[in-house]
């Protein structure tokens, strides 16, 4: 299962991404926005479906104008290490040394046309594809970062 979310602004990038993974056969549950709404707020996209991501383990994706605003909220979700990818291997990396849960991208969609933040739709593939594929490499020297920031969320 993939957790998938967006404002106005990655709303149409989350529609192709939610099409591109079903057609791979990959089972996505959308948490909105289910129509564009110009007026909309990436909390109220991102919040949720940070919180699945961390209550079952599963991964989700999330799109708004820069990536960043849902990746700031989503982290607010204790067990939720968001990323903010903007190519391949930022994806491969945050997978393999960070055990990312969330991909956040840039849909870049404003006021009814793209912006310079915007990822074009073939490399958001790329990065997804990347990202989904790539595994934590569980190694020791990971497992112990990770493990402090666990602790830290413990304690907070």
């Amino acid at each position: 299962m993939i957790y998938i979310g967006a404002d106005h602004a990655g709303f149409a990038l989350k529609e192709k991404l939610k099409a591109y993974l079903q057609s791979k056969g990959l089972h996505v549950k959308d948490f909105g926005a289910w129509k564009l709404n110009p007026t909309d707020d990436y909390p109220d996209y991102a919040i949720p479906v940070a919180e699945l991501v961390a209550k079952t383990g599963e991964k989700g994706i999330l799109v708004c104008g820069s990536a960043e605003g849902v990746c700031i909220a989503a982290n607010k979700v204790k067990g939720v290490r968001a990323i903010a990818a903007k190519d391949a291997i930022t994806a491969k990396m945050s997978r393999e040394h960070n055990d990312a849960n969330v991909l956040c991208l840039a849909g870049g969609q404003t006021k009814k046309k793209m912006n310079d933040l915007g990822i074009p739709f073939p490399k958001a593939k790329q990065i997804v594809d990347v990202w989904l594929k790539t595994a934590f490499s569980n190694e020791e020297r990971h497992r112990r970062r990770l493990k402090k920031i666990e602790a830290f969320e413990r304690a907070t």
